[in-house]
Parts: C-alpha cells; structure tokens; sequence
C-alpha cells in the first residue's frame, strides 16, 4: 500500500486546512487510516483514525471538537479536517493505513510521506 498525503500549507490561527491521503496498491483490503504529527524536537503523535468503512473515528483530547475525519473508500482517500487551528498545531502531518476488520489500529504498518502545516499566531 502507497499513500500519498497533501494539502499542507500555512495558515492563520483560526483558520482551516483539509488534508488529503489517497491510497494506492492493495487497497482492497480493509485498511483503517490514521493521521499524525510530529513537530520539531517532539515525539509523533496520534491525531486521529478511522475505521476502515468509517463507522469508527477516535481522536485525542488535543485536537477533539476541531479535527474530523473523513474518508472515500470509492476514491481511497481519507481526509483530515482541521479547523480552528493554533499555532501548536504546526507539525509536519502523516497519514497512515493498517488491515483491521474492525475499529481503530494501535499499530500502523503503513506509512505516507509528510506534508507540512503551519499555523502562524
């Protein structure tokens, strides 16, 4: 499996960005999807996931009620929604993608290059 993030971009604080994550290759299978990030001297962290027919979404305290994901199995692209964004959200985004039947992945075996966002206060 291939993905290919994008939609990066700078952004003033409060505003939005879309990111875009199309899959290629084996996409048949059940592929759950995850966003993270990883800003300068931090450790990457978990932004979100979605099941792989999107009935499931999870997303941590940091970025709840801001961030939402949605995917398009037809077109084997998920988005990641980023609205009201703040200056420490700035980090460079990966999207990733994990075979599971059911719910969310806590490991993910496959990984996209980076796009970064940047948020300017």
């Amino acid at each position: 499996v291939q993905l290919q993030a994008s939609g990066g971009g700078l952004v003033q604080a409060g505003g939005s960005l879309r990111l875009s994550c199309a899959a290629s290759g084996r996409t048949e299978r059940n592929l759950a999807m995850g966003w993270f990030r990883q800003a300068p001297g931090k450790e990457r962290e978990f932004v979100g996931g979605v099941s792989w027919n999107g009935g499931t979404t999870y997303y941590p305290d940091s970025v709840k009620g801001r961030f939402t994901i949605s995917r398009d199995n037809a077109k084997n692209t998920v988005f990641l929604q980023m609205n009201s964004l703040k200056p420490e959200d700035t980090a460079i985004y990966y999207c990733a993608a994990e075979p599971k039947s059911l719910g969310i992945p806590i490991v993910y075996g496959y990984w996209g290059q980076g796009t970064q966002v940047t948020v300017s206060s």
